[in-house]
């Protein structure tokens, strides 16, 4: 049995470890997942989805048989001069009428587009979910990216401090002049100016990433030193460009309208067939007395038959119809070519981003390592006498320029993947999981 004084300790050691896992920073992955639920526009688009899906029961219904029915009850009073009589009852009638078609060829075509509108409204959803993904991965990367900026404008800040002191130590001792301490000052207020810009900048991208996922996320997950970021593959362009033709989602989308518009002639035309149906009723009517007898009548009435209606004239609206229906299929496929080159554009400029992304990342890293290496030999030529005080201050700006420059071309590469994901119709919760492999807490 463990000590009571123990117990206090455990507790306490038990509550802090909670808190620390509590506490870890958000990754990708879970500011997505908390946007899947909190995002209004997803919202918006996942509503939308749904009523899009009802179009298949509404065609349906077209096909099926209709069934009414109607109830009616009457006071009556008759008065009869003739024989000087007055008679009151009640009269009291229900009536079934069921109607099945057989053929109304505009009724089929319907149930066609319907099927083709539920197809239309799941990929509008899709692309909607990759839209989901694109925002949050771009929010997130945006606030890293202002993290790294206001890291860099504090870090240059700092060492001008440094530099302004020394400056101001090597004037006291008479070793420097004057102008090297109000270069110091002159940087110094610059980097004060831009660290406040720094600042406000992370509150905005902050904010716009609460507004996806209605919370603030806190911490969240920074990209690895050595995050490895591998090039497309097919390492070619012209393989996702053509995937990108006829899998993107918004392609499907507008060939699913297409192929709508081009029914809805079909439909239109129909206005000139005939129409078949099967007609069935049943009714039963029951009477008081009257004129010809005393006693309650009831009559019972059943029919069943076919029932054939044939346009003749319309005054012209059947035409007319057809006439707009043809220039509204005119207007969807110049839609959906539209589509499709907006579809290869995307995918040319995703693939380019990616493979130049990949480039200047790696010569960015190159010029951070040589720009590490001309500070520190002008720091080591100002302790000789052979840098003057504005060389350090360029060169040390050099180096914190180059780190933020590179933080934001591996955030651009990464979302350049995504987007050539997304500009195939491909982009999903899994290539996330893989992005997100290359953060970690820190």
């Amino acid at each position: 049995m463990l000590p009571m004084k123990k117990i206090p300790l455990l507790l306490a050691a038990a509550l802090g470890t909670f808190v620390a896992v509590s506490a870890q920073a958000a990754d990708l992955v879970q500011v997505y997942r908390d946007a899947l639920g909190n995002d209004a526009q997803y919202a918006a688009a996942r509503a939308t989805a749904e009523a899009g899906r009802e179009k298949a029961p509404q065609g349906l219904a077209g096909l099926l048989p209709v069934i009414s029915a109607s109830a009616n009850t009457t006071a009556n009073k008759n008065t009869y001069s003739s024989l000087n009589r007055t008679l009151e009852f009640n009269s009291n009638g229900y009536n079934v009428n069921l109607t099945q078609p057989l053929f109304r060829w505009q009724n089929f075509v319907q149930y066609g587009q319907a099927k083709l509108q539920v197809v239309q409204a799941e990929a509008n959803f899709a692309q909607a979910t990759q839209d989901l993904i694109l925002r949050v991965a771009q929010a997130y990367f945006d606030v890293l990216a202002a993290q790294e900026n206001l890291s860099a404008a504090q870090a240059a800040k700092a060492a001008i401090v440094q530099q302004l002191e020394q400056a101001k130590k090597n004037f006291e001792v008479g070793t420097a002049t004057i102008t090297d301490t109000h270069e110091a000052q002159s940087r110094f207020d610059l980097a004060t100016a831009q660290e406040i810009a720094a600042q406000s900048d992370l509150e905005v991208k902050r904010y716009t990433l609460r507004v996806l996922v209605g919370k603030d996320s806190g911490a969240l997950a920074s990209l690895k030193p050595q995050a490895a970021m591998v090039p497309p593959q097919p390492a070619s362009m012209d393989p996702w460009v053509d995937a990108a033709e006829k899998n993107s989602f918004a392609v499907q989308a507008q060939q699913a309208a297409a192929e709508i518009a081009d029914k809805e002639v079909e439909r239109n035309r129909a206005g000139h067939y005939p129409t078949l149906d099967v007609v069935a009723n049943y009714s039963e009517t029951a009477a008081g007395a009257t004129q010809f007898g005393a006693s309650r009548s009831e009559i019972t009435g059943a029919n069943i038959g076919l029932q054939l209606n044939i346009p003749i004239f319309q005054g012209g609206a059947v035409n007319s119809k057809v006439r707009e229906a043809l220039a509204n299929r005119d207007a969807a496929l110049a839609g959906l070519e539209s589509a499709r080159r907006n579809a290869a554009l995307g995918a040319r400029q995703s693939y380019l981003g990616v493979v130049n992304g990949l480039a200047q990342v790696r010569a960015l890293e190159a010029a951070l390592l040589s720009s590490n290496s001309a500070l520190e030999s002008n720091r080591l030529g100002y302790e000789v006498g052979v840098r003057i005080n504005i060389d350090v201050l360029n060169a040390e700006q050099q180096v914190y320029q180059t780190r933020r420059d590179l933080a934001r071309a591996r955030f651009d590469t990464l979302l350049a993947q995504l987007k050539l994901k997304a500009a195939v119709g491909t982009l999903g919760e899994d290539e996330l999981v893989q992005i997100n492999s290359l953060f970690e807490a820190r």
